[in-house]
């Protein structure tokens, strides 16, 4: 299931962010957009970063997998889909738009497996 999630999220690279927008081709927010991309691979998530953390079994930084979410910062306040190589999927921040970009491990606070 987490290749299908990672085309669903990589299929919307450009869509632009919005906050608690979850609109394919349309625009996005982080939670959002994992939101969708995991629904298309049917797991239903919730529409908040915090909220899927608390909802989704956690594995440890060194055993991420691609198709994993990266909860950043403390408290929980931004989500992304791990691609495997050092990279996710996610959509950022107001102003920018869903890309693939490096992780920075020094700022993840969790990771899950949904499915």
């Amino acid at each position: 299931r987490s290749g299908l999630a990672i085309s669903a999220a990589m299929a919307q690279q450009g869509v632009p962010y919005r906050y608690a927008a979850s609109s394919p081709g349309e625009a996005f927010d982080c939670s959002g957009l994992t939101a969708y991309a995991w629904g298309q691979a049917g797991v239903g998530l919730p529409h908040q970063s915090r909220a899927q953390f608390a909802s989704v079994p956690h594995v440890s930084q060194a055993d991420a997998q691609p198709g994993d979410l990266l909860f950043y910062y403390s408290p929980i306040s931004h989500v992304g889909i791990y691609l495997g190589g050092g990279q996710l999927v996610h959509a950022p921040t107001t102003g920018s738009f869903v890309n693939v970009a490096a992780v920075n491990w020094s700022k993840v606070t969790g990771v899950g497996r949904p499915g």
